[in-house]
């Protein structure tokens, strides 16, 4: 997963070139929020790009870029998971087409809520993620926690490379990237796999002990009986 910025922004580098010029502007964090806010549903630019460029002007305020960073794309999820929720699939299919909806309703299916946090850190498409999980009409608190956990976890991480290595960020980014992603992804797998196995043990013990109790009562009649 070569190139981080580049992946995830080519073949629109005007674009991206045309969102970097706002890393100047005096209402810029506003931009940062709005950029962060519409890149959960809609644009295609990530706010990555502008928060590191706007971290390198002024490194003291890189923590504070990263958490509007957060509320915005959080807050821009929510709107994801409402254009899904009651425009439903065939609005997502209109927008992604029907081989990429059908790749995360698959995703979501096997991996449940999971896969909402590991597309929010990654540099895959959220916004693909967001309508989707409205389509399917998952659990909205369940949706925006994952949001929350995942987006912050992705923004803070690059505000403190930001923050410490300036500039050779994105060069940092485009070298680790994969690994890290990898890492994520493999750390999910095994968490989901552990609450799985321990909610199945939970079910387990929850049964033999009905069935325990069930053999009780059935018991009782015959023990009354017997001593008549």
């Amino acid at each position: 997963m070569s190139d981080f910025l580049e992946t995830i922004t080519a073949p629109l580098e005007w674009l991206r070139d045309w969102t970097l010029q706002f890393a100047a502007s005096p209402v810029a964090t506003w931009w940062l929020f709005g950029l962060s806010f519409a890149e959960s549903s809609f644009f295609p630019v990530p706010p990555d790009v502008l928060l590191i460029a706007m971290g390198i002007k002024a490194p003291a305020w890189s923590f504070w870029f990263a958490l509007v960073c957060s509320v915005g794309s959080v807050l821009g999820g929510a709107l994801g998971y409402a254009i899904g929720y009651y425009g439903g699939r065939p609005v997502a299919v209109r927008i992604f087409k029907e081989k990429r909806v059908q790749s995360v309703e698959a995703m979501y299916a096997k991996w449940d809520v999971w896969a909402v946090a590991i597309a929010g850190f990654t540099p895959v498409p959220y916004k693909v993620f967001t309508i989707t999980t409205g389509v399917l009409r998952a659990g909205f608190w369940r949706f925006l926690a994952a949001s929350a956990a995942s987006r912050s976890a992705r923004f803070f991480m690059v505000a403190t490379l930001t923050y410490f290595f300036g500039k050779q960020t994105e060069r940092i980014l485009n070298k680790h990237i994969g690994p890290a992603t990898l890492g994520l992804v493999v750390v999910a797998i095994l968490g989901v796999v552990a609450i799985r196995y321990m909610a199945k043990r939970k079910k387990d013990a929850a049964r033999e002990g009905q069935a325990e109790a069930r053999i009780a009562k059935d018991a009782e009649p015959t023990t009354k009986g017997d001593e008549s």
